[in-house]
This record gives structure tokens, sequence and C-alpha cells, in this order.
């Protein structure tokens, strides 16, 4: 009797999905592999690991990686974290999106005190620091202190003490050299939620914060990998 049924049409599914699997997990080793040889070739052994939903997407995954015998190990995560609303790949200022690619991680600074096990230059901020977003100005992406309060000449600014910088950390983007209007203020820190987008940093909820920063070593050279 000749059979019938579909067992031709479920091995070719069966067949085509295997190769999606492998395509993915290419794809994935690929990722992983260019963050690796870039963050080596700078001289870094730490790494955090940010990965996007999509290109258009504000959800995210946090991972820390560290260099250890010759081998990267992830030492944290995965947790959720959250991006720019309009997702990543920055182009301009005031995009609402996160640049993607590979950053160093500079100072941190918060209005709380210096978190335990920091090794991270830390400033404890106040009413007198102030990020300028001025495409306009002189000052455009850089940290200043001002006694008198916000400068005339700044269009457009942010201060520096908030409750979303209890704790953070510079995200070294459009530094060297800055140019105007390409985007600034990208930070490291607190979220409001995890369902709440960033105007264009990198959040995670305080716990995961406060455990990378316990793990922060400027002597290794830390980056952040956005993709």
């Amino acid at each position: 009797m000749k059979r019938t049924g579909n067992g031709g049409a479920g091995r070719a599914l069966a067949i085509m999905l295997a190769g999606l699997l492998a395509g993915g997990g290419t794809a994935q080793a690929a990722a992983s592999a260019g963050w690796k040889a870039q963050a080596e070739k700078q001289g870094s052994s730490q790494v955090v690991v940010i990965d996007a939903a999509g290109p258009d997407s504000f959800r995210a995954s946090f991972s820390f990686y560290e260099r250890q015998d010759g081998k990267w190990l992830r030492t944290l995560g995965k947790a959720p974290a959250v991006v720019g609303r309009s997702g990543i790949g920055k182009m301009k200022e005031g995009d609402d999106r996160t640049p993607s690619g590979l950053y160093p991680l500079g100072k941190a600074f918060g209005s709380a005190g210096k978190p335990p096990g920091l090794r991270l230059p830390y400033t404890k901020t106040d009413g007198s620091d102030f990020w300028v977003d001025d495409p306009a100005s002189p000052d455009y992406n850089r940290w200043i202190r001002s006694e008198t309060g916000p400068k005339a000449e700044w269009a457009s600014f942010e201060r520096l003490r908030q409750p979303l910088y209890r704790y953070a950390v510079v995200i070294g983007y459009n530094e060297q050299p800055v140019v105007p209007g390409k985007g600034s203020a990208i930070f490291l820190h607190l979220w409001r939620g995890a369902d709440q987008p960033t105007a264009g940093c990198v959040a995670l909820s305080e716990s995961a914060l406060l455990k990378l920063l316990a793990r922060l070593d400027a002597a290794r050279k830390p980056v952040i990998f956005i993709e």
C-alpha cells in the first residue's frame, strides 16, 4: 500500500530550521569574536556587552566578560537592560538612539557616595555639575563645573545631579574628536524600569549596576560593546 503524508515536507522543514539555527549561531559567534578581537586590540580585559533585541528596540540584555588566563569568561549576566527609545545606531543629537559599537568606559560619577569596590575614578556630583549637549557651544559633549549655574551661552545641558545618575559611568562616545551634533551625554546609569527606555544612554537596574561597578577596574581598560 502506498504511504501518504507529509514526511518529505517535514524533513525539508527540519533541514531549513537547522540551517536557520546554525546561521544564528554563526552570526552570534562572529559578533562575539568581533568584540573580543576589538577589546584585545585596545588592551582591554573587561567588556560590558549590551545586546539589543533589534535595531529599533529599546529592550536589551546585559552581560559582563573578563579575560582570565587567556580566556574570556562571563562573570555577570545575562540581565535585562534598556537603551534609547528608538533603538541603537546613533546618528545625531536628539535622535533617541544609543550608539552601536565598542567604546571605552570612562570615569564614574553619581549623587551618592562612591560604590563599594569601585576601581574607577569617581566624582560625587552636586548642583554645579553639568553636561553640555548644545551642538553650537564650544563646551559640547563635555562635563563642565559652574559654581554660578548654567552659562547663558548653553542652549541645552543636563544636570548631573539627578536620581537616574545616582550611579553612572561615562561612555566614551564622540570624544576624540568631539563632532558637533553627533551626539552627547551618553552614560551607563540606573533605569526607570524594564519598560522605560532612555534618550540614548544604556540603563540597568540598581542591583545589576552595583554588581558591575564592584568589578570594573580602570587598570583593565574596561569597554562597552553595544549591538
